[in-house]
This record gives C-alpha cells, structure tokens and sequence, in this order.
C-alpha cells in the first residue's frame, strides 16, 4: 500500500501500512463488505486517506488545518478519488462536531496525541467514533528514540531532561508537547475500553542511517525496509524507536 514514487516515505509508512492492510483484511472480511468507513483524525494532506481510497474504502479526513484539507483535496482529485475522500475541519477533542459518533470501521489517530492537552481524552473520542468491532490505528512520538537522537547528536543534556521530563521533552525549543512509551500507549489504548492486538515500533532504524547510504548504496533501501519490519515486532526496539503503533480493537461480548 505504500507509494511505489515515494520510496524514501516507505521508510516512515511501511509498517504502519503492513498492520493497516491485514487489520482492513480481517474488517472487509467480518462483515461482508468491501468498502469500510475509515476516519483519519489528523490526516493531513492524505498521505493514509488517499491510497485507502485507492482501496474503494471511503475515508473521512478531520483535521485543523484549511491549508492541508486543501492539499487533501487537490491530492484527492489528482488520484480519481474525490468521491470517495472528504475532508473537514476540526480535531480529536472536539470530534464529533464534524464527524458521527459509532459511525466508522477503521478510526486513524496519527500524529495526534502528541499535540492534544489531555492525551487520555483524545484516545477516548477517537474509540468513540468506533463501530462495534472496530479497530484503532494509533501512531505516537515514541520517547526512547527522542532520547536516542538528541545523544547521538551530543546533545547529553538533552537527552537525560528528555528522559526525565514527564512528557518526555528535551526542552523548551522541543516542537513535539508529548512523547510516549509503549507501556504509556497501550495504557491509553486499554484505559479507553479497547483491547491491544499488536505494538510496533516505526522508523526504529532509518532516522539513524544516513540519507546518502539509504540513497546510493545499491539495494540499501530494500534491506533497511525489511530490516525495520522485522525489528517492528520486537519489544526490545519498541524502546529506541522514533514513533510507536499500537492496533486497538474493540472488546467482544463474552460468548459472541
């Protein structure tokens, strides 16, 4: 599902796309129907919604800002897919001014969490866009890997206020508000009534290469793309990784 044209943004989306594409697999599946309803909270410009529309899946986009719904938009077109994509202003904690409540198959939380005041709430609303047996894709600032950068960059400093501070910030120049661990996440994910099917950790490796080697070392990006899926699943990198996902599903009733 990742875009042939963007090889170097395989490396940032592979793995959230492999647990996406089965979890969408197992929804189509269950119920019988080809097209799912998916809300992408914080979707940007598209960069999830438009090749889930490309799957005939119909994908509503929220997101606060007019200049990437309008990206969303031209994006949308460009791929055939308009009909299919709808793009609305708002956020997670005031979701359900623009989108239904228990209306969605598939609910998207990328890049939100870190952004919002109260990230147990966020967590709460998106849940609550859930149709029974639906399935959460969140996708989080991991904090090991916040720390991992800044000390290999010499910044030491940095690195242990990062360690330390509640919300893992390593200052205060730091542009990301909240970093999470993967016991933090999946604590939020359970807290709001769902149970956890998988955690991985993304771009555990290629934030670290350096661009040239993934760029001119023949066959580099192939082996470092296989490389971070099979580490994804490992617990042991979930602690250094830049972002954390967490698949959360809907609990079912006792003997259904």
């Amino acid at each position: 599902m990742s875009d042939p044209m963007r090889p170097r943004a395989a490396l940032r989306t592979a793995v959230v796309w492999e647990v996406l594409q089965d979890a969408l697999e197992r929804r189509v599946k269950a119920t019988g129907r080809p097209a799912l309803d998916v809300l992408d909270t914080g979707g940007g410009s598209g960069n999830f919604a438009v090749p889930l529309a490309r799957l005939g899946h119909r994908v509503t986009v929220v997101d606060p800002s007019p200049n990437a719904l309008f990206a969303l938009e031209r994006r949308a077109a460009e791929a055939g897919v308009a009909d299919r994509v709808r793009g609305v202003q708002g956020d997670a904690l005031g979701l359900f001014d623009v989108a239904e409540r228990g209306g969605y198959d598939i609910v998207l939380c990328h890049g939100v969490l870190e952004y919002v005041d109260d990230p147990a709430e966020g967590v709460r609303n998106v849940v609550a866009a859930l149709r029974p047996d639906g399935v959460l894709s969140l996708l989080a600032a991991g904090l090991g890997g916040a720390v991992l950068a800044r000390a290999l960059a010499g910044h030491f400093t940095e690195a242990r206020q990062a360690l330390d501070d509640p919300n893992g910030r390593w200052g205060a120049a730091d542009p990301v508000p909240h970093r999470f661990t993967a016991d933090q996440l999946t604590a939020l994910v359970e807290g709001a009534g769902l149970r956890v099917g998988a955690v991985h950790g993304v771009r555990v490796f290629a934030d670290l290469v350096p661009g040239v080697l993934v760029d001119t070392e023949p066959g580099a990006l192939e082996a470092l793309l296989k490389l971070e899926a099979a580490a994804a699943e490992f617990t042991a990198f979930h602690s250094v990784a830049t972002q954390l996902h967490v698949l959360g599903e809907t609990r079912r009733t006792p003997g259904v």
